[in-house]
């Protein structure tokens, strides 16, 4: 088994810290700052990864093609496939946290970004609904065990005073990832064509994103050769495995027992919901005492379940963004594209943004709380006005749609890193891989959700405003849980490291 020594670097004095610290001053690329370039290009890649889903099964409506092509209720079946993706990478969000924490968090960070480059690279190769499901699914299980491990790398290897801002320039991979899948998927099937027949030109795109995932683990191995070491990650890899192929295999029963039951494609994915919350009793029932301090704190589990509509916001346009443009507009899946690419490139600025007002804000006296609390509340009114603007305007204009996605994302975008900061701060270091990894768990239920409720409400009215009207208001009920969290730095500033 590996130490954590592996991740958490040694204790040091004051007089040391200061000297380090001084030390580190004179460079003016400090090591945690090139640890954070690294760790954005696994999220850009791994967020393209799981974000092309949406943009390749609108693709397949429009034309026609593919296993959607003759589906009653096209929108609600593209929607259960991308939920139940994230079924997958829901339930190795706890696991893949407290395997980091037992193998090291290096060593867990690696093992995903490869299984993922993988998993995608095969999705390019199978042909049928079920298989392609299943290997979805199976991506997602894989960088499921990603985000906890990639937080806690920060936390303990970021100077506190720059901590929230590492989180949140990191995540700013996510943003790049979505805006590369959402804008440029329509250029990558255009290259499919030159290769494959054209009915099969959306396989192209799995293929170049698996490829530059398997890029990106390379980069990260190689960072954290020292780390690494070939006992260590097998052993890594087969207890994620075998946590996998549970996971893999109840998700596959719901799915199967669902669909010979006649249940409609939502209550399909509110059954794969169920599933989480079973799994989140079984670790209470299994490991209660272990982690209690992350389970039972009530701060921590009222920002887990705030997280609900937070992966529930983001999953919802991620997926259907383009749809939603282009429906609203009668326009092109080119220009939809390029107009939802403002909901996604908004973190660009958002992530990095808010994790450098975070952490003024700490050092300010203020805390990270009520800066939270005004970013979530601004974002529910800007999504209130878009749920507005699709139902009153005739037809709706592609430039105002970007410009409203682009301002609610901002604020959308820079509100997460602070919350990660915030579960960081609450969480005991020791058990941090847990904590993420149980935020990430209850919050994915909004993932799994929200393309399966928001393909349903198509289908049943014709136009996406109830579904956005309904974002709208789970976002607010997230703005409310927020209100009774405890802020552990309120009053107080933040010694530097």
């Amino acid at each position: 088994m590996q130490s954590e020594t592996a991740d958490t670097p040694p204790p040091r004095t004051p007089a040391a810290s200061g000297g380090a610290s001084a030390a580190a001053s004179g460079r003016r690329i400090k090591p945690w700052h090139s640890l954070w370039l690294l760790l954005m290009l696994g999220w850009t890649v791994s967020a393209a990864d799981r974000s092309v889903t949406g943009p390749v099964v609108t693709w397949m409506i429009d034309n026609n093609v593919g296993f959607l092509a003759h589906a009653d209720r096209p929108y609600a079946l593209g929607g259960l496939i991308g939920g139940l993706f994230f079924a997958g990478y829901m339930l190795t969000q706890f696991p893949g946290g407290y395997l980091g924490d037992r193998y090291g968090h290096r060593t867990l960070i690696v093992v995903s970004l490869v299984w993922a480059g993988v998993a995608t690279l095969v999705t390019g190769l199978v042909g049928g609904l079920v298989t392609f499901i299943v290997v979805r699914v199976v991506t997602g299980l894989g960088e499921g065990a990603y985000y906890s491990n990639d937080r806690t790398v920060i936390t303990e290897a970021t100077p506190e005073r720059e901590r929230s801002l590492g989180l949140g320039v990191v995540i700013t991979g996510l943003a790049l990832g979505i805006t590369i899948a959402t804008v440029f998927t329509p250029d990558f099937i255009d290259l499919g064509k030159l290769w494959l027949p054209a009915v099969d030109a959306w396989r192209m795109t799995f293929y170049i994103l698996g490829t530059a995932t398997l890029l990106a683990a390379a980069a990260l191995a190689l960072r954290f050769r020292r780390d690494l070491t070939a006992r260590v990650v097998g052993r890594a890899t087969l207890h994620l495995a075998a946590y996998s192929a549970v996971s893999l295999a109840l998700i596959m029963a719901v799915y199967e027992l669902g669909t010979r039951a006649g249940l409609s494609d939502l209550w399909i994915a509110v059954l794969e919901v169920v599933l989480a919350v079973g799994v989140v009793l079984f670790a209470l029932a299994r490991k209660g005492e272990e982690l209690g301090p992350v389970l039972r704190n009530r701060s921590l589990f009222l920002i887990y379940l705030s997280y609900v509509a937070v992966l529930w916001n983001l999953w919802f346009f991620s997926f259907w963004s383009v749809s939603i443009v282009a429906g609203a507009a009668h326009s092109s899946f080119a220009n939809g594209a390029l107009t939802a690419g403002f909901n996604a490139g908004a973190g660009i600025l958002g992530f990095p943004a808010g994790g450098w007002l975070s952490d003024l804000a700490v050092r300010r006296g203020w805390g990270r709380k009520p800066m939270l609390l005004s970013f979530t509340g601004v974002q529910a009114v800007l999504t209130v006005v878009f749920a507005w603007y699709l139902a009153a305007a005739a037809k709706p204009s592609l430039l105002v749609m970007g410009m409203l996605l682009f301002t609610a994302s901002l604020f959308f975008n820079a509100l997460q890193p602070i919350g990660h900061a915030l579960t960081a701060e609450l969480a005991p270091p020791r058990l941090r891989g847990s904590a993420f990894g149980m935020q990430n768990l209850i919050g994915e239920t909004g993932a799994v959700l929200s393309p399966a409720v928001g393909g349903v409400l198509r289908d049943q009215t014709g136009g996406w405003t109830a579904a956005v009207w309904l974002d709208a208001a789970i976002i607010v009920a997230g703005f409310c849980l927020l209100i009774p969290v405890r802020d552990p730095r309120r009053g107080g500033g933040v010694t530097p490291s």
